[in-house]
């Protein structure tokens, strides 16, 4: 297939998502707020007696480490995990920010440019969000998760984006429904968890159809290196981006001793490889079903 070729193929798979698009771009018009209106913060929270993620959810939930904590201490690890989660949301959508508007208007792409713009406009709005929570109340926790830098051709670094944003996202959105949902929690958690929750779901639909158009478009043109390249890839990614919930700096901050053993702890609990399986099955399962991953990352796992 000669580029030309696969470029035209590109651009036919994207302009077959028009619909998908215009539908989504409708949604986010109907459901615009004002980030600086929509919520009222409250003036201070209690970290040892309010509930600021679901116990279920937290990374020491199921291992020995949990059953040795008390209930205030629970509580504050809660809140230092949502500032986590907050956080790795904020360093999330930073990236994922400046990889949309690199793609702005780009003539293979320009069939979805009107939804990027919805895109980028709601993702700016959950930063605000996530942004207002940790700066009011604890800090941004730092990302340790590192960039992989290589040089590849541009179809490979489309779907490796668009794919990373999915996977990213996907995980994400199964502790936002929970939490949403969650009435042990403050008010404030759910709103955010709710709001992210409604708006990613739009992202979702349309990740999962741009990943499959991709995918369907470029892989014919791939030999077997590439495809291996692009799956360890990912791999390497579900890890590092599972890695970051299992926070060192949370466990300082709750006042848990030797707080990088605990996080080795956590990783390794049974339990723990447990929920990352479950957490992560409905998109690996979509990864799986294209056919862009042939067997489960089980290094994360």
């Amino acid at each position: 297939m000669t580029p030309p070729e696969r470029t035209a193929r590109l651009r036919d798979a994207i302009a077959s998502m028009a619909e998908t698009t215009e539908r989504l771009s409708r949604l986010s018009q109907r459901s615009y707020q004002n980030p600086y209106t929509a919520v009222e913060w409250p003036s201070s929270v209690d970290p040892e007696r309010q509930w600021f993620s679901s116990p279920e959810y937290l990374s020491l939930y199921g291992t020995p480490l949990w059953e040795r904590l008390d209930e205030p201490a629970r509580r504050r690890l809660a809140f230092h995990e949502a500032v986590n989660f907050y956080s790795l949301n904020i360093h999330g959508e930073k990236g994922l920010m400046e990889g949309l508007a690199a793609r702005l208007y780009r003539r293979d792409l320009l069939e979805v440019a009107d939804y990027l713009h919805h895109f980028l406009d709601e993702e700016n709005k959950h930063s605000i969000y996530f942004g207002g929570f940790c700066t009011r109340y604890a800090r941004v926790y730092r990302s340790r998760q590192l960039p992989f830098e290589e040089s590849r051709a541009r179809d490979v670094e489309d779907l490796l984006f668009f794919v990373k944003t999915m996977i990213f996202e996907e995980i994400v959105d199964v502790y936002n429904r929970v939490q949403a949902r969650d009435d042990r929690l403050e008010p404030i958690a759910r709103f955010i968890n709710r709001n992210h929750h409604l708006e990613e779901s739009r992202h979702l639909v349309f990740g999962r159809r741009l990943v499959a158009a991709l995918w369907e478009a470029c892989a014919p043109d791939w030999d077997g290196t590439v495809r291996a390249d692009i799956r360890a890839y990912l791999a390497q990614f579900l890890v590092a981006t599972w890695r970051e919930y299992y926070n060192p700096d949370v466990y300082a901050d709750a006042g848990l001793a030797d707080p990088w053993e605990v996080a080795e702890q956590a990783w390794s609990a049974p339990a723990q490889r447990e929920h990352r399986r479950r957490v992560s099955a409905k998109v690996l399962g979509y990864l799986t079903g294209i056919g862009l991953l042939d067997k489960e990352p089980v290094d994360a796992f």
